[in-house]
């Protein structure tokens, strides 16, 4: 399994629908192929409580390690992934909602007083709760809440969903340490940057891509494209490229349709050879193993 994107990296999985825009699930990293989601953004706010294990969060340029208990809030928009942390799986929940659902309607005084305050800081990318503050472990109370009535789902549960959303949004509000850094930043123009450079890989890891291509795309020399992508990832953008087509290989190998080597073109590798030597320095097996490997489980 992974992450369903359009062409720049937008999640497509429906979260909620009009009449009631959230979405509340229970999710394991193990469901992801290699224990992992891909990045990409939505323009609903996500809440993430961990239920057991760990995860290790990225949101924009930071690195979180969650822990079970923790949880974090990503904003509208922000780029975010997860991964296991020594091969171990996490549990957590997920709870996406749109900004509309907290403030009604268009201009209205919770919308431009209290809600967009928050969206447009480019500093408020994401926040971490952790149990041992006093206002956080009500923020988490309250998300494990949530899950608890969209199981149960008593009478009115959807009302009392928006009022515990608005007590974590109060809570936010209250505690949250505005920058003023709007979207027209510095930081905001990183953000774009390092969406546009994922999003040129995404739709062109099956060519033969140059340091010069991806450097080209966002107007700046070769060495400061490999210095802004190592600063945003943690990883280069060489290992990143590698890693994304080894991704991308999964789905073929199991569909067992194409030859290792149709697999390995497909994916932009230069040899059959080379992305065997690839694919085991990163899933520990050789891509036939892989495909053998699933028929039996």
């Amino acid at each position: 399994m992974q992450i369903r994107m359009d062409k720049e990296n937008r999640e497509l999985k429906a979260h909620g629908s009009y009449e009631f825009p959230v979405n509340i699930s229970y999710e394991q990293l193990s469901r992801y192929e290699r224990g992992s989601f891909s990045w990409h953004w939505h323009p609903e706010i996500e809440l993430t409580f961990v239920l057991s294990g760990q995860i290790g969060y990225q949101v924009n340029g930071k690195s979180y390690v969650l822990k079970e208990g923790d949880g974090i809030f990503c904003n509208t928009n922000a780029l975010h992934s997860g991964h296991m942390i020594d091969g171990m799986d996490c549990v957590y929940i997920s709870t996406t909602f749109a900004p509309r659902f907290l403030y009604g309607f268009s201009n209205s005084v919770i919308q431009t007083r209290y809600v967009e305050p928050v969206l447009t800081d480019m500093q408020l990318a994401s926040i971490v709760f952790s149990p041992e503050i006093d206002w956080q472990n009500q923020v988490l109370a309250c998300m494990h809440r949530i899950y608890d009535l969209s199981l149960s789902q008593p009478s009115a549960f959807e009302m009392e969903i928006q009022g515990l959303l608005l007590s974590i949004w109060i809570e936010i509000y209250r505690h949250a340490s505005f920058s003023g850094e709007s979207q027209n930043t510095a930081a905001a123009r990183d953000v774009e940057r390092l969406r546009i450079l994922l999003d040129y890989i995404h739709r062109h890891y099956m060519e033969h891509l140059t340091l010069e291509d991806l450097a080209a795309q966002i107007h700046i020399c070769r060495s400061e494209c490999c210095r802004f992508f190592k600063k945003c990832m943690n990883e280069s953008l060489f290992d990143y490229l590698l890693d994304y087509r080894i991704e991308k290989s999964l789905p073929l190998l199991l569909e067992r349709q194409a030859s290792i080597t149709s697999v390995a073109e497909q994916t932009g590798f230069s040899s059959p050879a080379y992305f065997s030597k690839i694919f085991r320095q990163q899933m520990g097996c050789s891509p036939s193993e892989y495909r053998n490997r699933a028929d039996h489980t």
